[in-house]
């Protein structure tokens, strides 16, 4: 083991992270197993804090866990050709780019309803309510059966 042993609680405040999400990395395969501890505890190296910091990052540019996976076989490979790096991230931006779009087009249809009530009043005069009781766009009912974030 490089470095000295961290338990988990340490390697989540090392990186920022909760508990929790150290033992979800782990459980999908995104984080290699720890050493154990006689007493069966987790321990941890400076490799797990390194390797934990890049799926992080990765989370945070709303890659998918299977995006991170194969980064991952990358990384570990510091040998192999990239392109298939490069296409994955082409990939990934293509998609944020299609999120962006379907996201200002949200932006427009909630700003248009926002405009159909300009006052307080009663609920049952309310053009905002009524405006959501009328059926909804194909483009509409798509993005909201994807939902934000989904992939």
């Amino acid at each position: 083991m490089s470095g000295s042993a961290l338990k988990i609680g340490e390697l989540a405040k090392m990186t920022g992270s909760q508990v929790e999400t150290v033992r979800y990395y782990e459980r999908e395969g995104l984080l290699p197993a720890p050493h154990r501890s006689e007493g069966n505890y987790r321990l941890y190296d400076l490799t797990h804090v390194e390797h934990l910091q890049f799926v992080l990052r990765c989370r945070s540019l709303d890659m998918t866990l299977n995006e991170i996976r194969e980064l991952l076989k990358f990384r570990d490979s510091p040998e192999e050709n990239c392109g298939a790096v490069n296409e994955l991230l082409d990939h990934h931006i293509g998609h944020v780019t299609t999120r962006i779009a379907e996201l200002q087009s949200l932006e427009k249809q909630l700003k248009k309803l926002r405009k159909l009530c300009g006052q307080s009043q009663k609920a049952k005069d309310c053009q905002i309510l009524q405006g959501l009781s009328k059926p909804q766009s194909t483009k509409a009912r798509k993005l909201a059966s994807h939902g934000p974030g989904c992939h």
